[in-house]
């Protein structure tokens, strides 16, 4: 993974400048190492550090009042992760590892410097924090008004571009990386309605499973079952401020 990963995200959005790209390699001078499984953020507790996933796979959720568990997000290399430290002084979710990763943390103060000295560099945060919102909405109308196979497949084609981002090998097999359960609690389904829909996708000849690799075999059928919108066409960024 290149150094600037965060770099190589936004400048997958725009052309960077060189000085641009210095101040976002800058936020990953340090690293910190997280096992599969461990927490880096845990809800309610005190929120100060910003991160950058630079290696890996993680998972924000929140635990209910039930102790069931609903998953919010999958968060995937290049990703800037626990923004809501910039408004709130407790974390509002918890934040954990799902593979091996590597973080690279850094103090809100930065932000401050950032937006002053690179004003174009804070709009397209605004644009990715923006993009996810839109996303979590999107997931959010799923579980209200979708069916279970929809969003399953939604799920599927989500893991899928997200690895996708960062690694141009990954195309229409991917290791799913995830348990059941885990699908479940992003989906608000159980694991054995999960387990259901998978075969289901398979006897339809939508996707392939094999030795825990995922194949979409017809991803325009797959895409149509999961009412799948891309978040990221279709962007208007003619508003962003010069770089400096």
């Amino acid at each position: 993974m290149p150094a600037g990963c965060f770099a190589e995200r936004l400048g997958d959005l725009v052309a960077l400048t060189p000085n641009e790209r210095h101040a976002l390699g800058r936020l990953e001078n340090r690293e910190r190492p997280i096992r599969r499984g461990a927490i880096l953020q845990r809800e309610n507790d005190p929120a100060a550090d910003l991160f950058i996933l630079k290696k890996g796979m993680m998972m924000s959720y929140v635990l209910m009042d039930d102790g069931s568990r609903q998953i919010l997000e999958f968060l995937f290399q290049g990703a800037l992760i626990a923004v809501s430290s910039l408004a709130y002084h407790d974390a509002p979710e918890t934040i954990a590892a799902l593979t091996d990763c590597v973080v690279c943390p850094f103090e809100r103060a930065t932000v401050g410097a950032l937006i002053e000295h690179h004003p174009r560099l804070a709009a397209l945060i605004l644009v990715c924090t923006q993009i996810e919102r839109v996303a979590l909405t999107d997931r959010l109308a799923a579980l209200g008004r979708t069916s279970a196979k929809s969003r399953v497949s939604a799920l599927l084609i989500e893991l899928r571009n997200g690895l996708r981002m960062r690694d141009a090998e990954v195309q229409d097999t991917f290791v799913l990386g995830l348990t059941q359960e885990e699908i479940g609690d992003a989906t608000g389904l159980t694991a054995v309605h999960v387990n259901r829909m998978l075969r289901q996708l398979e006897e339809e000849g939508l996707i392939a499973r094999e030795a825990g690799r995922v194949t979409l075999k017809d991803e325009r059928a797959l895409a149509k079952a999961a009412n799948f919108v891309d978040r990221y066409a279709g962007l208007d960024l003619g508003w962003l401020p010069a770089a400096r």
